[in-house]
């Protein structure tokens, strides 16, 4: 068993960087990919999110390259730009004081400057497919040395559409390239890529049956869709997370989701997977210094991110399939951190929840809240089955006290007019039944002025359909 990165043939020079990191074992999915990656073999490799796969594939391409050598070596393809400067972070750590030049391709940016910075000579490079293709379609960026070429999130890639530029991309280099693919999840599309492209690859798989990771608590809250976006107020006020990703489906609806968040009170910044390289760059920053509490992202925006901070994930909106699912929630929960994945959704939408248990072999617990507390959705039921019982109760008492008083009023009126006290005979009309102590008879209500009839009326007109207690409510004095 390789325990440490030493027992994995990493460089001394990188374990102390790892250390420097907080980094000093390595996790399953590097333990069983670093050797065989190290050795140059085709791989297909799948862990959960958050397992440490990025420095899985990246310290074997490392140890591979020759610093002296000022070609490029190795290329790292990436669906994303926020995962493709995340990548480059790591590689920024770990090449400092090595000889090695590692830099950035990704689309978005100004070709004219990722033109100039090639002059520098980098031997590895991360990028997205359509601008590193670009760059070998105009002859500046040759893949006549290229090693090794590793997809990360290779399965995102392909459902972006980047799948051609991929095969375009390993044409254009020597046929005894090195293949490398990673990522949680392998649909068809990969193995059908791996089949063409690949020679004899070892699959690596750690535990494949988890497909999320254990350390992560799954929940679930029903409401109507009208009340989605206050279920997500009070969850964040009852939770309070230092930090959390919000997940929406539709990227056309991220902007006006982003202001109605906004507006019932929440610190919240989107994520638009059409902004600019700087203003998406700046938004990741700020997150990541706590500067904000919910980013408001898609599938697409927030694929493969690693932040240390996240502590919950969101979903406002049910994801489109398990692999989402998985996607989503280990954003959260990563290297053995907890995390808690929460969604969102309607009653016509459980089934969802229902499916991704039976697929993915997890439990989704519903939860319901009550009073700032989270609390099982039976006993909230049995709380409003007791108070429906009692106000059952008081209106049976009131019906029998209301009987009863009938029945007296009934005795009351049988008796015969000699019988009856005196202060019920009827009042004298002559006298204006002021005689005998009599109840006197209400006057007559004053006419109305026009003005007072004026004002009745337009009050009349506003209350319509107001609750009784407006409607009672008195004018105030002109």
């Amino acid at each position: 068993m390789n325990n440490s990165f030493e027992q994995l043939h990493i460089q001394p020079f990188y374990i102390k960087k790892l250390h420097a990191m907080g980094i000093v074992e390595p996790t399953p999915i590097q333990r069983d990919s670093i050797p065989v990656v190290i050795e140059g073999r085709d791989v297909i490799a799948q862990s959960q999110t958050g397992t440490g796969k990025t420095l899985a594939y990246l310290l074997p391409l490392l140890h591979r390259i020759n610093p002296q050598d000022k070609q490029l070596q190795a290329v790292v393809l990436v669906p994303t730009r926020e995962l493709g400067m995340q990548i480059m972070l790591e590689l920024d750590k770990l090449t400092k004081d090595s000889g090695i030049t590692a830099q950035a391709l990704i689309g978005g940016a100004s070709v004219q400057r990722q033109i100039d910075k090639l002059k520098l000579r980098p031997q590895i490079v991360v990028g997205t497919p359509g601008r590193v293709l670009e760059l070998i379609k105009v002859r500046k960026l040759t893949m006549h040395f290229v090693r090794a070429i590793a997809v990360d999130e290779v399965d995102q890639v392909f459902d972006l559409g980047a799948i051609n530029e991929v095969e375009a991309v390993l044409k254009s280099a020597q046929r005894d390239r090195q293949i490398v693919f990673f990522s949680a999840t392998m649909p068809e599309s990969v193995n059908a890529m791996a089949d063409k492209w690949m020679k004899d690859p070892q699959r690596v798989q750690v535990n494949p049956q988890q497909r999320t990771s254990e350390t992560l608590e799954h929940l679930y809250f029903t409401c109507e869709e009208r009340d989605k976006l206050d279920t997500l107020r009070r969850l964040v006020r009852m939770y309070n997370p230092p930090a959390a990703i919000v997940f929406i489906n539709e990227t056309d609806d991220i902007g006006e989701a982003a202001e109605k968040l906004r507006y019932i009170g929440l610190s919240v910044e989107a994520l638009y997977a059409n902004a600019g390289k700087m203003e998406r760059a700046k938004t990741m920053n700020t997150f990541r210094e706590g500067k904000f509490q919910l980013l408001l992202a898609t599938d697409v925006a927030a694929r493969g991110l690693d932040i240390p901070g996240v502590t919950h994930v969101i979903n406002l909106d049910p994801p489109v399939d398990a692999d989402h699912y998985v996607h989503r929630v280990g954003r959260t929960g990563r290297m053995g951190r907890k995390g808690t994945a929460i969604s969102i959704v309607t009653p016509k939408q459980e089934f969802i929840i229902n499916k991704f248990e039976k697929t993915l072999g997890i439990t989704i617990e519903r939860k319901a809240m009550f009073a700032g507390k989270l609390v099982e959705p039976e006993s909230l039921r049995s709380s409003a089955a007791k108070k429906r019982a009692g106000v059952t109760a008081k209106v049976s008492a009131a019906a029998e006290k209301t009987k009863d008083g009938r029945a007296d009023s009934r005795q009351t009126t049988g008796r015969t007019a000699s019988q009856q006290a005196p202060a019920e005979a009827a009042p004298s009309r002559k006298s204006g039944g002021r005689q005998g102590g009599a109840a006197a008879v209400p006057a007559k209500p004053a006419p109305l002025s026009k003005k007072q009839e004026r004002l009745q009326k337009e009050r009349e007109r506003k209350n319509k359909g107001a609750p009784r207690w407006l409607k009672d409510k008195p004018d105030k004095q002109k």
